[in-house]
């Protein structure tokens, strides 16, 4: 714990019922307390709605204090119990559909394993969260540009008038809609609660810096529509055609190019992996068999995610004359919340809990997989709370990684050897600075960089057209691929396996290649995924499983 040292939790009285002050904090990684004297007047909640009576628990959401993890799904005690807020999977790439090649697409997905039939309620953003796509574009390890995502519920609390005379009564729905939805934004007459968002741009630091609102290029409007869940057909007739009447044009403040896109909403899980296997010490017949894993299902075939999509036009996201851009996505929830025991029937009041405080990032992911396979359990809560500046303090985990080790116990006796390069030196490029070799040229590093986790992304290197994609990235010839940011079509599971195994050692780009023995085995999950899977234009992932029919 760490607050206790400076300053006592949640103290003062709800008197009247008065004031909670939340406590003060210093986060050893970012060397700052968590609440700035100018923010001190927003850091103390004013509860006035409240009798004592009903102030029944107060929670105090203090990251050290916290299991606060976030990458991927579910793989993190803390961030398990707040869905809404887990990140799952980040992809930065050049744009591939045709004309739009002088634009970066960016996908923040959120809200793991929506089974589509997952109502009344479906899988709305969390609107007391605070949802970011950062972008360093000078190699520092610090935010540059961060896009900002907040969202507001509006219930409109739709009744039928249930007995007649006397007897009649105005009745509250319990559904989210009581008859059929679209195809256009503003068809909304059966829909009963409407989310929409708001979209911000932070020039520099992502709390200290220049804060401008990203606009409707055609209306002006600050406010977004997000369109609802597929909730079926019969509610949503062709839920494709209403999805994409939700992307809309954008202006960027500070930027003369023009022609970005945003579309939030819900999309069909792009991830491919067999979870159950690789989480239960690499459960697969033989790891190294395309043509087992060929035939094996994706466990993720069957579910919905939730999707933060930006198309930004590259001039807009460069810096400095380099090529080269780094980004990563967060979420982050208010330090406290007071929990209401009898929350108001009003709509307007949205009062079942009251959240205060600076904002406490609870997730941070870029590249995939590096929190579930390389970094310690006992550092899962410190990295997620972490910025990428902080990140050499994780440096052992890169340069001397356990996964090739566990892997070698796991498939010993089949001849499988961990890389004896040490420190990875290849691992240090693909995760942490960018690869510049002799042999490739740089493919993704900057000019001047300091190693930290991201992704990152040379905007010289043409992106290459859906049906000459290659699976395996740059380590299939394809240089537009992961790790040269991520696109759906990239198996990255597949691809971090034999990256992780030595095949860039194999390569002859780091090392000698007998320092990697298992280098150029062709390991696998068991789960092949590639580019058909995926549309060839924006927003690129395809749409949702319906709830209704069953699939």
């Amino acid at each position: 714990m760490v607050y206790y040292a400076y300053g006592k939790a949640l103290q003062g009285r709800v008197a009247g019922w008065k004031v909670w002050a939340l406590p003060r904090c210093l986060y050893p990684d970012k060397g700052r307390l968590c609440h700035e004297p100018s923010r001190l007047k927003e850091d103390i909640m004013t509860i006035r709605r409240f009798p004592p009576v009903l102030c029944l628990v107060a929670l105090a959401f203090v990251v050290a204090t916290i299991l606060a993890q976030a990458s991927s799904h579910r793989e993190a005690p803390f961030i398990s119990e707040f869905p809404k807020v887990d990140g799952t999977d980040f992809y930065m790439f050049r744009s591939y559909e045709t004309g739009r090649e002088n634009f970066v697409t960016l996908i923040a997905n959120h809200i793991p394993l929506q089974v589509p039939y997952g109502g009344p309620s479906f899988f709305f953003f969390d609107p007391e969260a605070l949802y970011e796509i950062h972008i360093d574009n000078n190699g520092d390890a610090q935010e540059d540009l961060t896009f900002q995502f907040r969202f507001q519920n509006t219930l409109r609390d739709l009744a039928l008038t249930i007995g007649t005379g006397t007897n009649s009564r105005r009745i509250s729905v319990p559904l989210i809609n009581i008859g059929p939805i679209g195809p256009g934004v503003g068809d909304t007459g059966n829909l009963n609660l409407i989310e929409t968002y708001t979209l911000t741009l932070v020039r520099g630091d992502r709390r200290g810096g220049q804060v401008q609102p990203v606009t409707n290029a055609t209306t002006g409007s600050s406010t977004f529509t997000k369109p609802v869940d597929n909730i079926g057909t019969k509610s949503i007739a062709n839920y494709e055609t209403y999805a994409r009447n939700h992307i809309f044009p954008i202006a960027i403040p500070g930027c003369s190019a023009t022609g970005g896109r945003v579309f939030v909403g819900q999309r069909r899980e792009p991830f491919f992996i067999n979870l159950g296997e690789i989480f239960d010490l690499v459960n697969v017949p033989n790891p190294v068999d395309e043509q087992f894993a060929a035939a094996r299902r994706n466990i993720l075939d069957d579910v919905n995610i939730s999707s933060l999509i930006l198309e930004i036009p590259i001039s807009c996201l460069t810096a400095g004359g380099d090529p080269v851009i780094g980004s990563w996505m967060t979420s982050s929830l208010r330090q406290a919340r007071v929990l209401n025991a009898v929350p108001s029937s009003d709509p307007a009041q949205r009062d079942a809990s009251v959240e205060g405080g600076a904002w406490t990032q609870v997730s941070r992911l870029s590249t995939p997989l590096v929190n579930e396979v390389v970094i310690g359990l006992k550092d899962k809560d410190r990295f997620n709370a972490s910025e990428p500046v902080s990140d050499a303090q994780f440096a052992d985990y890169v340069t001397n990684p356990s996964l090739p080790a566990l892997i070698e116990v796991l498939f010993g006796a089949a001849g499988v050897r961990a890389p004896t390069l040490i420190p990875r030196t290849d691992l240090v490029a693909a995760f942490l600075t960018g690869i510049n070799t002799t042999a490739t040229g740089n493919l993704n590093q900057p000019r001047v960089v300091q190693p930290a986790e991201m992704l990152r992304l040379n905007t010289n290197i043409a992106p290459t057209v859906l049906a000459g994609q290659n699976r395996l990235g740059v380590i299939g010839g394809d240089l537009a691929g992961f790790p040269n940011g991520r696109r759906p079509g990239d198996d990255i599971v597949d691809i971090a396996l034999r990256v992780v195994m030595g095949r860039l050692i194999s390569m002859g780009l780091f090392g000698a290649a007998a320092q990697a023995p298992s280098g150029n085995l062709d390991f696998t999950d068991g789960a092949i995924g590639d580019a058909t899977l995926f549309d060839d234009r924006f927003p690129y992932l395809r749409t949702p499983i319906p709830g209704s029919p069953i699939q």
